[in-house]
């Protein structure tokens, strides 16, 4: 476990001091398994409310989540949606998400008789987690029992890590890093593989494209700079993130986040 913490794009409006987030990785053993472990912890009045929006990496993230005097904590594997997701925090909380590779989920569900792309956007519980240790690890003000209890029950699934699943994680780590492929056909030839088995192998694993593979990465970086840097000019920025004009970045982002990018920006000048 490293003690620098990773950074995330995914989380759409950081910085509500309501809503405390901690990130930390995980042992090397686990890193053909795991990106990175996200903590909230929250702590609302009553009467308010604090909305996350976040645009999930392509990805799954396996959620352990509980609440003082509350229900049992529970756990639960979501997948990737390709649109903005919206969680309403109220009152005090806390849930621990593991940021998977994208080729995890498949790994994760094996033999439990549900494919990926079928996984529903409300997530299916994940029965095996250690929910009662993970609970118990809420409690310290160290990571290190929270880093130990999700290390034992990860590592057995790490060792079954193939290589068509490093296809997919590699597919996803050259769409979201590499700013200079614009086409899923770019993606499939760096790739070494023609575009058409991208396509199947991708969707198989995540319920979506690889042109969207390249879209989050863009839209991701748009709805943060405009959240946190709302002075931003948005038909440079729209060139920027390689859209054709400011008219094209505009619908993309209406469509996949509910917003334009305008409100963003309203939204981001309120915030600070």
């Amino acid at each position: 476990m490293t003690d620098a913490a990773p950074r995330s794009r995914g989380h759409l409006n950081p910085g509500d001091p309501r809503a405390v987030f901690d990130r930390f990785t995980l042992p090397a053993s686990l890193d053909e398994l795991v990106r990175h472990v996200w903590v909230v912890r929250w702590d609302v009045p009553e009467g308010e409310a604090v909305d996350q929006r976040v645009l999930t990496y392509p990805a799954f993230n396996a959620v352990v989540e509980g609440a003082p005097g509350g229900p049992a904590p529970a756990a639960g594997l979501f997948p990737p949606t390709g649109r903005v997701g919206v969680r309403r925090l109220k009152g005090r909380g806390w849930a621990v998400g593991v940021l998977l590779r994208p080729s995890a989920g498949r790994i994760l569900l094996e033999g439990r008789g549900v494919p990926p792309r079928a996984v529903p956007a409300e997530g299916i519980p994940l029965d095996d987690a250690p929910v009662e240790r993970i609970a118990d690890a809420m409690s310290h003000t160290s990571r290190e029992p929270l880093a130990a209890a999700l290390t034992d029950w990860l590592l057995p699934y790490a060792e079954r890590v193939g290589e068509r699943d490093r296809l997919v994680d590699e597919a996803c780590r050259l769409a979201e890093v590499e700013a200079s492929i614009d086409r899923a056909s770019e993606l499939a030839a760096r790739l070494g593989v023609a575009p058409r088995t991208l396509e199947r192998t991708v969707r198989e694993y995540l319920g979506l494209s690889p042109k969207w593979l390249i879209e989050c990465r863009r839209l991701q970086a748009a709805a943060v700079t405009l959240y946190q840097a709302p002075a931003a000019d948005l038909s440079a920025l729209a060139v920027q993130l390689g859209y054709a004009d400011y008219a094209h970045f505009s619908r993309r982002y209406r469509a996949v986040l509910g917003e334009t990018p305008n409100a963003t920006r309203r939204a981001g000048r309120a915030a600070q």
